[in-house]
């Protein structure tokens, strides 16, 4: 409560900032404690201001290679990349630790894996644990845990983890950190005339196609995994912005919304829950199922789940509860679901009403609840 006459200090924001493996690691791929240290302090600015922030770091992999075998080429089997990571992610946390420290501030370690978002009572529990972090003043540095995790079912890169972290804390601001200054309209390495791109209103195929694929050898993303980032957080309801963490200032610059650094997303109006962002943006899809004009009204704008007479064709080789795309007869993606029956059964039931279907079997091919529409 404001005194007499007094105005009401602002609600206080919660900013998740993503920092990049070529952020904090230095040219023998270390970690560049310098670069932690100002990136710190920016940290504990914006705090001072009144924000509170989570950050979501790489670097663990990165770490623990330079101290096994510095020099030699980064391994790509996942048992020693797990192995990498339990070796690097103690010292990337101290280095978190003690630069944090240095700015009066207090470091909380946090290591999630894909399923704390898939389970209701573990993604709750991970939600309480950060959100109890914030209320008491601590910074929490989140990584993936990658030491235990699966293959099939890993985030695979940071960012959209620092997505999905963003959506889970209701964060108002998403920042992904990273050594270019944001998106350019071409790669500005080899297109002297590519501008940077200031701000985005919707994120279209265009784009997606602009911003290509992973760029960096230390790193496991690229442009096209910070766009797929601010992709996820848009449709979460959270601004994005992609700035270049060696910019001085960079955090303060891009919370006041100063423009001209970085590219901002904006965000949309209708937030997807967790679950549903996990589909749509979080779990590869197994194969495609193109369906016809009816049956994608019927999804688009009714909001039904599909079922068997709409089915077209089906392309791949998937079971129960696989994450797959629906197209329509144009062959445009515009939707995504988890399947309830393999794919040899969606086949032989393509076309057929459900009352010609097996009783003992559920109707839906997607059910609505595992169904997103994506246009």
């Amino acid at each position: 409560m404001s005194g007499a006459g007094g105005i009401a200090p602002a609600p206080a924001r919660t900013v998740v900032v993503k920092i990049g493996s070529s952020s904090v690691t230095d040219t023998d791929g270390g970690i560049d404690t310098e670069a932690v240290a100002k990136l710190a302090r920016e940290v504990g600015g914006i705090r001072r201001a009144g924000d509170r922030v989570v950050v979501v770091t790489s670097g663990a992999i990165a770490a623990g290679w330079t101290i096994l075998s510095p020099g030699a080429p980064r391994p790509s089997d996942l048992a020693t990349l797990q192995a990498v990571a339990a070796v690097g992610q103690p010292r990337l946390m101290s280095v978190w630790s003690d630069a944090l420290d240095g700015c009066d501030l207090v470091a909380g370690q946090v290591l999630l894996a894909p399923l704390d978002f898939v389970h209701r009572s573990q993604y709750l529990h991970a939600r309480q644990t950060l959100a109890r972090l914030l209320e008491l003043g601590v910074v929490p540095v989140v990584n993936e845990n990658d030491a235990v995790a699966d293959e099939e079912i890993r985030f695979g890169d940071n960012d959209r983890l620092a997505a999905l972290v963003a959506h889970l804390v209701g964060a108002n601001l998403l920042v992904l950190l990273t050594d270019t200054a944001g998106l350019f309209t071409g790669d500005p390495k080899r297109m002297t005339e590519a501008s940077l791109i200031a701000e985005v209103v919707e994120i279209d195929y265009e784009l997606e196609r602009i911003a290509g694929g992973p760029g960096s050898a230390v790193g496991s993303g690229g442009m096209g995994s910070k766009l797929a980032a601010a992709k996820i957080a848009v449709w979460s309801g959270v601004e994005a912005v992609i700035a270049d963490a060696s910019h001085p200032g960079v955090l303060a610059a891009v919370t006041s919304g100063v423009s001209g650094v970085g590219t901002r997303f904006r965000p949309r109006d209708r937030r997807l829950p967790a679950r549903k962002l996990w589909i749509a943006f979080a779990v590869g899809a197994a194969g495609t199922i193109s369906v016809d004009a009816g049956a994608r009204r019927a999804l688009v704008e009714r909001g039904t789940s599909l079922l068997a007479a709409g089915v077209v064709s089906v392309l791949g080789d998937f079971g129960p509860d696989d994450a797959v795309e629906i197209a329509g007869p144009d062959g445009d993606v515009f939707a995504k679901g988890l399947v309830r029956q393999p794919s040899s059964v969606v086949a032989a039931w393509a076309g057929h009403r459900s009352s010609d279907l097996p009783d003992d079997l559920a109707p839906e091919v997607v059910h609505r609840d595992d169904l997103v529409v994506l246009v």
